[in-house]
């Protein structure tokens, strides 16, 4: 990291670099000096999401009630590392997952009106589903053949049920026009200061199509009154929650096996909301 500074950014060299604890899956973070942060794709399927939050960040975020990622400056490809990379200013705050939390329904309020404004800014132009976003805000077809490998993960009645949600994704029409999506609402890319939620990090599957991805923190953030201001304030049809369910259970399913066990546990917790008939 210091000698990609050095060769790129010389100005940011001697400051202090310290990975981001704890880390991301598609990406590696670290904290630069005290104002900034470095975002460097950790696999080759993730370096398409550099150039799209690079292009896209700017023109979203004056659209948006919460502070998002400020590009500040574009690493470009070298021999020290072969792909693209970023420079952030540095968003203050714990993720959600580990945070205190002074009001959940108030989280589920901010959470939900920062995905309708999210929705709401102009689409034009804005990348389609794709391998960048592992397909998110595409159809939930997209993943079929998958998914019925994936069901053999449960037995009984409770796959049965599990078949049963994913053919209820699976016809649940969805007739509006294509929108922004974030693609992955999870509790690590949400940022809490003073108890509230202050930031929305991690853009790298966002892009324009169908908001259902946007759903799933009903079932994995939620319970009882947050929940049921989640679903009130997000403002979608009856169809789109049903789609939605169908991507809680994909992903669900996929980190039953995962290792640490901590993720397990998470799944099989998600799985239970899902298959109760939340």
């Amino acid at each position: 990291m210091r000698e990609l500074l050095a060769e790129q950014f010389p100005q940011w060299a001697q400051l202090d670099v310290r990975p981001v604890l704890p880390g991301g899956n598609d990406h590696r973070s670290f904290r630069l000096g005290d104002e900034l942060s470095v975002r460097l794709p950790s696999a080759p399927g993730y370096v398409p999401q550099v150039a799209k939050e690079q292009s896209w960040l700017p023109r979203l975020a004056p659209h948006l009630p919460l502070p998002v990622p400020t590009v500040r400056g574009a690493g470009r490809p070298s021999p020290l590392f072969a792909a693209p990379w970023s420079v952030y200013g540095w968003l203050p705050g714990r993720n959600a997952a580990v945070a205190a939390i002074d009001d959940r329904a108030r989280l589920a309020e901010d959470l939900a009106g920062f995905l309708v404004a999210l929705r709401a800014a102009d689409p034009a132009g804005g990348p389609a589903p794709g391998l960048h976003s592992a397909f998110r805000g595409g159809p939930v077809a997209h993943w079929d053949a998958e998914m019925r490998d994936l069901l053999h993960r449960v037995q009984g009645r409770d796959r049965a049920i599990a078949e049963g949600i994913w053919r209820d994704a699976l016809a649940a029409p969805s007739a509006a026009e294509p929108v922004w999506f974030h693609g992955d609402v999870a509790a690590a890319n949400l940022l809490i200061r003073d108890g509230a939620l202050a930031a929305v990090v991690d853009f790298g599957c966002a892009g324009v199509g169908d908001p259902a991805c946007d759903t799933v923190p009903l079932w994995t953030m939620f319970e009882g009154a947050a929940r049921d201001v989640f679903r009130e304030t997000l403002a979608v049809d009856e169809a789109t929650w049903a789609r939605g369910r169908g991507w809680a259970l994909w992903k669900a399913l996929i980190m039953l096996t995962n290792k640490p066990p901590g993720q397990a546990d998470f799944a099989r917790r998600v799985l239970g909301e899902l298959l109760a008939g939340v």
